[in-house]
């Protein structure tokens, strides 16, 4: 539910966004064509075997200039890489809207 939600909010912003059902397939993507991905927003929590932290690392490490946003329930998150921004739960849209736009621009 909240995949679908950031999607269609970033959507209607007019953002071009690629939906993942687990950070295996985010990461498939980002090696498939990482290089026309100007940003990652994952939850720390994700269906699969890698988790978002991980999944930030992957995109840190591959694109170090590409911007990415990791959320959570949690008060904050062990680990992130260097440049992620951490977006703390429960935000509302106009959070997501302005912390993307923020960061992509």
């Amino acid at each position: 539910m909240q995949r679908e939600l950031v999607s269609i909010l970033l959507e209607e912003s007019e953002m071009n966004v690629i939906e993942c059902e687990s950070a295996e397939a985010a990461a498939l993507v980002l090696e498939e064509s990482g290089d026309t991905v100007s940003m990652v927003y994952t939850d720390e929590e994700l269906a699969g075997l890698m988790d978002g932290v991980e999944l930030a690392h992957i995109a840190k490490e591959s694109y170090p200039d590409m911007h990415v946003i990791v959320t959570s329930g949690a008060a904050r998150v062990p680990g992130l890489p260097h440049g992620a921004l951490f977006m703390p739960k429960p935000w509302n849209r106009i959070d997501v809207l302005r912390v993307a736009q923020q960061t992509i621009h």
